[in-house]
């Protein structure tokens, strides 16, 4: 009997030149582990398993679980091989690293470098005071140095949102699972089925795919932005069409975080996509300001002491 679709490699299992030790994440289209090179370093390796058309075969191998489904599952294993190739070109300290990608088993995988820390997601949940402006600047002037190599290299993310990032232990941010990248001068790039996360997604995502562009991502930004902020998304862009019941940043989180901040915010999360920030420099361009202005309006530590002093006179 086959296993279940969506069932993971084993611990140990030999693929290619590296063991399998165990699955650490993944979703509807791949799982994705924790493996060892012949060197005994840890790699990440994304195995493309897209629920509901394939299912695991014996020693491993994927096959579709019917010949109805199996146009689809080529199709989109080309996407992913192509995927792997594209972000193998990008050198970026906050994009993920691709080492490596390969064909066994009928399927592709993908081998990135392993990252050690958590998700944006999980420092958000475990937040129990409001996130520290400093760190939510610093996060994403970093995350959108990698946003714009990818922007350079014709990609678009589509589906950046908190659980896509990922925090170091020393505070840097790395840009994580392109399953939704597309590369932006393809062809067929608006036959493939749309991919989103609700609360993420621009509202072109939905319906008008024909304008995709940069300011798509700034939108899927400023929603994790908010995210950071408020813990958790704003409504659905679908939604915000019929009726837009987001309350501007500016206004919810009036006294908590800079006026600057907030207004960048609700700029990135219009509506209209001309309206928004139209290039990821633009938006990291006012991010910058807001961190320099802020450390010039810091007193120095000598002025500190100073009034420290003066206050025991």
């Amino acid at each position: 009997m086959a296993a279940q679709t969506t069932e993971p490699l084993l611990h140990g299992y030999h693929l290619a030149d590296y063991v399998i030790d165990r699955r650490i994440g993944g979703g509807g289209f791949s799982l994705v582990y924790l493996a060892f090179d012949i060197d005994g370093q840890p790699v990440a390796i994304k195995e493309y398993l897209p629920g509901g058309i394939v299912k695991r075969g014996e020693l491993g191998t994927v096959v579709p679980i019917d010949q109805d489904k199996e146009a689809s599952f080529r199709y989109g294993m080309k996407c992913f091989f192509e995927e792997g190739r594209a972000l193998a070109g990008i050198r970026h300290a906050n994009v993920v690293r691709v080492v490596n990608f390969f064909r066994a088993n009928e399927t592709v995988y993908m081998v990135m470098k392993y990252e050690q820390g958590k998700t944006l997601q999980r420092h958000i949940v475990g937040l129990q005071e409001p996130m520290r402006e400093t760190f939510l600047r610093s996060v994403f002037i970093q995350l959108l140095n990698g946003l714009r190599e990818v922007h350079a290299h014709k990609i678009l993310h589509l589906d950046i949102k908190p659980s896509n990032i990922y925090i170091r232990a020393d505070g840097s941010p790395v840009l994580i699972d392109f399953g939704a990248a597309r590369q932006a001068l393809r062809e067929d790039m608006f036959t493939t089925s749309p991919m989103y996360t609700p609360g993420f997604a621009a509202p072109e995502q939905y319906n008008q795919r024909d304008r995709l562009g940069p300011w798509t991502d700034i939108y899927s930004v400023g929603a994790t932005m908010y995210a950071c902020i408020a813990k958790g998304p704003p409504p659905p862009a679908n939604e915000r069409n019929d009726r837009d019941k987001l309350a501007p940043a500016a206004k919810s989180h009036s006294g908590l975080y800079s006026p600057g901040l907030l207004e960048l915010i609700d700029d990135m999360l219009r509506l209209n996509y001309t309206e928004r920030p139209q290039s990821v420099f633009a938006v990291q361009k006012r991010l910058i300001a807001m961190a320099q202005a802020a450390r010039s309006q810091k007193p120095s530590l000598f002025a500190l002491i100073k009034d420290r002093l003066s206050r025991q006179l």
